[in-house]
Order: structure tokens, then C-alpha cells, then sequence
């Protein structure tokens, strides 16, 4: 999470769940908010951590922001047209690599 501070975003909530599923972490990049799936593996083989954000799993982080995302609007803590991307960092073998847009 520190390097995305350290990139400039701003958290907004870490651990976000739903009975869908979990968000890792929810920052702002300026007016854009950005849910972030979090994947660490000791390597690349077996196409490293990128690759385990399966279809399942982009389903179940589409689901469980979709949640947070009406909550917040009916909060008032954002408004319905911001918009947002899913970015994922995958961590492997030691290294650190942020993906953004990963997908919609």
C-alpha cells in the first residue's frame, strides 16, 4: 500500500467486503476511484500473480465493488458519475508491479 501513497493516491478504505467478495484496497487516483486486488507469489511460474486474478475473481471484485460503490454513493461519499478502474499488484518473487485497468 505504500508504494500506491507514495504514487499519490489516496486510501479510502482497505479490506472493503461484501457477501460477494472483498476488495483489497480502494484508493483515489484525482477524481477516479481505483480498486485494487492485491497478489503476491514466489514466482512467476504457473504465469505469476497477475494470471490468478481469474475470470471468477474479476467477477467477485466486480460484484463486491459494486456493492461498496452503492453504499458510498448513498452516502454521499462519491457521486455515481466518477469514474473507476481495477489496477491489481502483483508482487512476485520480491518484486513489486502495478497493473492498471486491468479490466472493466
Amino acid at each position: 500500500m505504500a508504494f500506491l501513497l507514495d504514487q499519490g493516491l489516496l486510501l479510502i478504505e482497505m479490506n472493503a467486503r461484501a457477501r460477494t467478495g472483498e476488495v483489497d484496497l480502494i484508493l483515489s487516483d484525482g477524481a477516479e476511484i481505483v480498486f485494487v486486488e492485491v497478489r503476491m507469489r514466489r514466482s512467476r511460474q504457473f504465469g505469476g500473480a497477475l494470471a490468478s486474478v481469474s475470470l471468477s475473481k474479476q467477477r467477485r471484485l466486480r460484484r463486491a465493488a459494486h456493492f461498496w460503490w452503492a453504499r458510498a454513493v448513498a452516502a454521499r461519499r462519491i457521486t455515481a458519475e466518477q469514474a473507476c478502474r481495477f489496477d491489481v499488484v502483483a508482487i512476485e518473487g520480491g518484486e513489486l508491479f502495478w497493473h492498471r485497468h486491468v479490466f472493466d
